[in-house]
């Protein structure tokens, strides 16, 4: 195996937004390092079933509507 090719891996601690903290081996920081997550499984619609909605900001949703509202596919 050729020398100095791999990657250092370490443990790190793993922090999830519910503030539980697990140690895995990882490529990441420094040994001892703390890596924070904005979103994990136990957060994130796609892993709880949550639903998601489709936001109307400032009325883009109303404005293609009425601007394209009446095409169709059907033969007339």
């Amino acid at each position: 195996m050729k020398q100095n090719v791999h990657p250092d891996y370490h443990m790190i601690k793993v922090q999830l937004t519910n503030g539980t903290v697990f140690e895995t081996r990882s490529t990441w920081g420094k040994e001892g390092d703390t890596l924070q997550l904005d979103i994990d499984p136990s957060a994130h619609p796609a892993w709880t079933g949550g639903k998601g909605t489709m936001l109307d900001s400032g009325g883009q949703v109303a404005k293609f509507n009425k601007r394209f509202g009446g095409l169709s596919l059907k033969k007339s």
